[in-house]
C-alpha cells in the first residue's frame, strides 16, 4: 500500500483538460480547507469558521480575501441563503487534482470483499460481490459492467397459434437456447401459414447474429413490402419484435446497480425529481453503461465531477470508476456514484483496491 501523497499520483487520472489556475501556497491551503470542511458539514464555510481551524494562523480578513479570490476564478460559489462559500464543480477538480491526499485503507477493511470473493467460483457471482462491497462500504450507490456474452446467434423460430389475435413465436437462440414470445396479430392464422412463414423466415436469417437482425431487419422489410404477402409481413416483424428483445435483455444484463437508496441520506441530494431522474437512468441502464464504458481503457482511476460525464442526471453528482481485468485484458469497469461532496481521499482507494481485487480473483484458477 502506497503511503498517503505518493499515492495520489498513481490512482488519480484525469479525464478532462483542467483550466491552468496560479494558485499560491495560501490560497491552495485554505481552498483545501475549506473543501475538506464542506465535506464533513454539508454546509456553506464562512471566512471565521476556516480561521478558527487549528493551525490556520490567518486572520478571517485575509481569508475572506482569499475566498473572494477563488470566488473570481470559479473555484468557490455563493449559495443566495448564506454568507459562506461551497467548491463549485472546478473548485473540486483543482482539489481532487492538486491537492488531495488519499488515505490508504486498512487491512480489515479489505478482508470481507477479499472473503467474499473466494468464496465465489462464479465470475457474474464475484462481480455481485464486488458490486455489494463497494456500496456498502461507500453508503453511495454503486455499478459495475458485466463482460458482454458472445453474439447471440438466431438458429430457429416457429409459430404456434393461440388464439385469433395471438401467435405464439418460439425463438431458439445460440445452440439451445429457448425464448418465447406472444404476438399481437390482425388477424387468425392457421398452423399451416404458420409453418409456412417459418419455413420461409429460417433459411433467411439462421446464424445471424441477434443485434445485426434488428439493425436490418426494418430496412429489408421496406425493401421487400411489395413483394411480399401481408403474411410475411407479420412473421417477419414478429422476428424483428422477438430479436429486439433477446438485445434488449443482453443489454439489461451488461450493468450492474447496487445501494441507489443509500443516496437518499444525503441533505443535497434531497430533491425528489433529481433522485427520480438519476435512478431512472440506473433502470435504463444505456447511458450509464456506455459512461463507464469510456473508462474501460483507461489506466487506474478515472473521476468524473459533475458536467464532467456529459450525462445530464448526473450535473450534481461524481462518479469514480475503475477498469478491471481479466489475463490483463480490460473486460469491465466499477464505480461509485455519489454526491459531489463526497470524501474522495476515502472512496478513490475503496474503488481501486476493489477493482485490483476483483481482477485478482477472476484471474485465480478454479
Amino acid at each position: 500500500m502506497c503511503h498517503r501523497r505518493n499515492c495520489r499520483l498513481e490512482l488519480i487520472a484525469m479525464t478532462i483538460p483542467t483550466p491552468e489556475y496560479q494558485l499560491g501556497e495560501r490560497s491552495q491551503a485554505i481552498l483545501r480547507m475549506l473543501v475538506e470542511q464542506y465535506i464533513r458539514d454539508g454546509q456553506p464555510v464562512g471566512s471565521r469558521t476556516l480561521s478558527r481551524l487549528p493551525g490556520v494562523g490567518l486572520s478571517a480578513a485575509t481569508i475572506r480575501n482569499v475566498m473572494g479570490d477563488l470566488e473570481e476564478m470559479g473555484l468557490l460559489v455563493s449559495p443566495h441563503t448564506s454568507a459562506g462559500r461551497i467548491p463549485s464543480s472546478m473548485g473540486y477538480r483543482i482539489f481532487v487534482d492538486t491537492l488531495l491526499e488519499v488515505q490508504p485503507l486498512a487491512p480489515t477493511q479489505l478482508e470481507p470483499l477479499r472473503e467474499g470473493l473466494e468464496a465465489e467460483g462464479n465470475p457474474d457471482m464475484m462481480i455481485k460481490t464486488a458490486v455489494s462491497y463497494l456500496s456498502n462500504l461507500t453508503q453511495m450507490a454503486s455499478v459495475v459492467t458485466v463482460p458482454r456474452r458472445a453474439a447471440t446467434t438466431f438458429r430457429q423460430i416457429e409459430f404456434l397459434h393461440l388464439s385469433s389475435q395471438r401467435v405464439l413465436a418460439i425463438l431458439v437462440i445460440n445452440e439451445k437456447e429457448v425464448q418465447n414470445k406472444i404476438i399481437p396479430v390482425q388477424r387468425e392464422y392457421s398452423q399451416s401459414e404458420l409453418v409456412e412463414a417459418a419455413n420461409f423466415l429460417n433459411p433467411h436469417y439462421t446464424g445471424r447474429p441477434i443485434e445485426e437482425i434488428r439493425q436490418t431487419i426494418r430496412q429489408e422489410l421496406e425493401a421487400s413490402r411489395n413483394d411480399m404477402n401481408q403474411r410475411m409481413q407479420a412473421m417477419t416483424e414478429a422476428v424483428g419484435t422477438a430479436a429486439a428483445d433477446v438485445d434488449e435483455r443482453e443489454n439489461d444484463e451488461t450493468l450492474v446497480v447496487d445501494g441507489q437508496t443509500n443516496l437518499m441520506n444525503f441533505s443535497e441530494l434531497s430533491d425528489v425529481e433529481k433522485l427520480k431522474n438519476l435512478f431512472d437512468a440506473f433502470n435504463q441502464k444505456r447511458e450509464m453503461y456506455h459512461l463507464l464504458e469510456r473508462s474501460i481503457n483507461a489506466e487506474g482511476i478515472q473521476i468524473f465531477i459533475g458536467r464532467e460525464s456529459g450525462f445530464g442526471v448526473l450535473d450534481d453528482f461524481s462518479v469514480i470508476t475503475a477498469p478491471y481485468a481479466v489475463d490483463d485484458n480490460a473486460v469491465g469497469v466499477l464505480g461509485v456514484v455519489g454526491p459531489t461532496r463526497m470524501a474522495y481521499e476515502r472512496v478513490i482507494p475503496i474503488v481501486d483496491v476493489t477493482s485490483k481485487l476483483l481482477s485478482a480473483a477472476l484471474n485465480s484458477p478454479e
